[in-house]
């Protein structure tokens, strides 16, 4: 008899750094049902984002694929309908496909292979999101500033809270209607929060689940002329230096970041119960990542959109413990790596007949204990703060960083993981750097893409323009119910009504 396909639950948390969580050392966030799913799980201490913003990142888990590939360079790209997703390859192999929550999709696809969206996505789906590589010294005013760190405190509803309350609702009802339902095929349900991203807001009971006496401030500070030029850049970009923020504004942001943590962990939890008591949970794998990080006001940067550790680092955790053991994973992996390893734990092979090249590779030696894994990130990133391409390798203990307008940036990870010491600049290093500079200038042609990228800005920059002009069409996902089959309804018999309805079945 062939083994049941498992289904597969993907929660993800935006803008989560690793560093901010329990299960990687911290020892103020109370997050429980995160730090069981890692008591019984496999946890990845070095995995990271390929692109730390939000819409390249999410791009890139969904299709196996780098930014430049598939041009997700920034908050306003297009995923092309054209290209396979993770959705596509598990919904061929017969899984019924959802989406509850953001993706960031931009274009007129909103599906992108998915059976089901559960609800709208919080973000917009049009293309005035984009950078201007033609006019880098104009500030464009949707970049982030620092109010989300000026006003951070308690709320009582936020859009986000309304967004992530949505979410988590869809969710279980899909699960509990999958269970209530006939059972033909295994699903994979993408569960995606918007929290605990900016702004740092939060409500009381979540707000006072910490002191502020236990809220740590940053501990790494780096004056402004000692910044390297893109973390300069950032700070243009959400104009830091444009209001001096006092360490209880920091606080406060912090511990509104630690009490939107501890929401998500009550959501994962609500997940966790539902699954629990449909009986999904035996043969549900889960999987809890992210899109990216948050710096936290360490190095004064903010928010995201470089690959110091904080930004480009995420959590990673595989909950399935009949069939992988609880372990660590010391090796470097990344997001990408997410579709291969969700097609082969759905098919059990390691040799698939991709549609073309996957660039991201499967974790399940990883997840088996087995040796051979890799341990490897490339990561790319073209977004608000770039004016050229910013490229990364991290790979054993090193992490390299290459902007052929920038000087370079070498740190070890192992006995500089604050990233503290450039050994770009150490003469006893300079046959590693020469090594990772002549790789970076054999995987990527820099000045090639500077051009797909100003080229994609200004046919977007059209775009825009154009679709401002006259009718107004959106591209925003629009979900779906079909109220005739929903609760009380005359031309359904009522004992069937309440008999489908009923989970479990009266006796």
């Amino acid at each position: 008899m062939a083994e049941k396909q498992p289904n597969i639950l993907f929660i993800m948390a935006d803008q989560l750094a690793a560093s901010a969580l329990p299960i990687y050392g911290h020892p103020v966030v109370k997050a429980p049902n995160l730090s069981l799913l890692a008591e019984h799980g496999v946890v990845f201490d070095s995995a990271y984002c390929n692109s730390p913003l939000c819409a390249p990142s999410r791009y890139v888990l969904m299709t196996g694929q780098l930014p430049s590939k598939i041009g997700a360079y920034d908050n306003a790209a297009d995923l092309p309908a054209d290209i396979p997703t993770f959705a596509h390859y598990l919904r061929a192999q017969s899984y019924k496909t959802a989406l509850s929550g953001k993706m960031h999709f931009c274009g007129p696809d909103q599906l992108h292979g998915f059976e089901d969206r559960l609800t709208t996505d919080i973000y917009p789906a049009d293309y005035g999101w984009f950078p201007n590589w033609d006019d880098v010294k104009t500030r464009p005013t949707w970049y982030h500033n620092m109010s989300s760190v000026t006003q951070a405190g308690p709320c009582i509803r936020s859009n986000q809270l309304d967004f992530d309350d949505e979410v988590v609702f869809h969710a279980q009802r899909y699960l509990y209607d999958y269970v209530r339902r006939e059972q033909d095929r295994p699903f994979c349900l993408t569960v995606s929060m918007t929290h605990p991203h900016d702004p740092y807001a939060i409500p009381p009971e979540y707000w006072n689940r910490y002191e502020d006496d236990e809220i740590d401030l940053p501990k790494i500070t780096i004056k402004k002329e000692d910044q390297d030029p893109h973390s300069a850049r950032l700070q243009e970009v959400y104009a830091y230096h444009e209001q001096e923020l006092s360490d209880q504004q920091v606080r406060n942001a912090r511990r509104a970041y630690y009490g939107a943590i501890s929401y998500v962990d009550d959501k994962v939890g609500l997940l966790l119960k539902t699954l629990k008591e449909t009986g999904l949970d035996d043969n549900t794998i889960i999987v809890f990542s992210g899109d990216h990080g948050d710096m936290l006001g360490e190095r004064n940067l903010w928010y995201k959109m470089s690959f110091f550790e904080g930004s480009a680092r995420v959590p990673m955790i595989v909950h399935a413990p009949t069939r992988f053991s609880a372990k660590r994973v010391k090796e470097s992996v990344s997001t990408i790596d997410l579709l291969p390893t969700f097609l082969e734990m759905a098919t059990n092979k390691t040799d698939h007949n991709y549609a073309m090249p996957i660039q991201g590779r499967s974790l399940m030696r990883h997840l088996l204990g087995k040796d051979g894994g890799h341990d490897e990130v490339i990561g790319e990133y073209f977004g608000e703060g770039a004016i050229a391409p910013l490229l990364m390798i991290r790979r054993g203990q090193y992490k390299y960083v290459y902007c052929h307008i920038d000087p370079e940036q070498l740190f070890d990870l192992e006995n500089d993981p604050d990233e503290l010491v450039n050994l770009a600049t150490q003469s006893n290093y300079s046959n590693l750097l020469k090594d990772f500079k002549q790789e970076s200038l054999e995987r990527w042609n820099s000045d090639a893409m500077t051009q797909d990228v100003l080229i994609s800005q200004r046919r977007r920059r059209l775009i825009v323009q154009a679709m401002n002009k006259g009718k107004k069409i959106t591209w925003d996902h629009q979900p779906m119910f079909d109220s005739s089959e929903m609760y009380m309804r005359n031309h359904i018999d009522l004992d069937d009504l309440e008999s489908r309805s009923r989970f479990p079945k009266a006796i």
